[in-house]
């Protein structure tokens, strides 16, 4: 089985649930995927971080997104690089403004302004989470020249993306993960 192989098999069988639910864009769906149940996993981490790194263009020089989606999966490619020799350092992009301190949105080492950045997610369904955290690293000085994902669910955040000037690369999308019809509609 080849790596892309197993994580999708992990997120079927760890991470796919078929039910009703209302997903953080506000909208309902007949299933829910909780990623961070294999991003978190030691094998669904460095199975995530090997591929996303094997997509992520030589001129980028860190990653980064929004918590709490981005979390394992940036920290476990600053990780995985470090191992392979590149060195991407990880930032994370907050919700809110820290209060203390540096009142700042985005945590991680202190990078050069311009600093080229990755932008990812676990799962893209209106882009909300990314164009957020696009918003944030341009605002703090940084080039976001990527974006990735786990998951695009391929309801709308793709052509968000899109349409302000980037290019959503995704792992899987939502046909991959073979949803039967059937169990949908249960």
């Amino acid at each position: 089985m080849s790596d892309r192989e197993r994580l999708l098999n992990l997120l079927q069988t760890k991470a796919l649930e078929i039910r009703k639910v209302t997903l953080s864009s506000g909208r309902v769906s007949d299933y829910y995927i909780d990623c961070k149940r294999v991003t978190l996993s030691p094998e669904g981490a460095y199975l995530t971080a090997k591929l996303m790194l094997e997509i992520i263009e030589e001129n980028v020089s860190a990653v980064s997104g929004l918590t709490l989606g981005a979390d394992p999966i940036v920290a476990s490619i600053a990780v995985l690089s470090h191992i392979q020799g590149r060195n991407l350092p990880a930032m994370i992009v907050r919700k809110k403004p820290k209060k203390h301190g540096t009142m700042s949105f985005i945590e991680g080492p202190i990078l050069e302004k311009d600093t080229k950045v990755a932008v990812v997610d676990d799962v893209v369904t209106s882009g909300s989470s990314l164009l957020k955290s696009i918003e944030r690293l341009v605002a703090a000085g940084f080039q976001p020249v990527q974006v990735l994902a786990v998951l695009d669910r391929q309801e709308g955040g793709r052509e968000v993306i899109e349409a302000i000037g980037y290019k959503l690369k995704s792992i899987f999308t939502k046909g991959d993960l073979k949803i039967e019809r059937e169990k949908l509609q249960k």
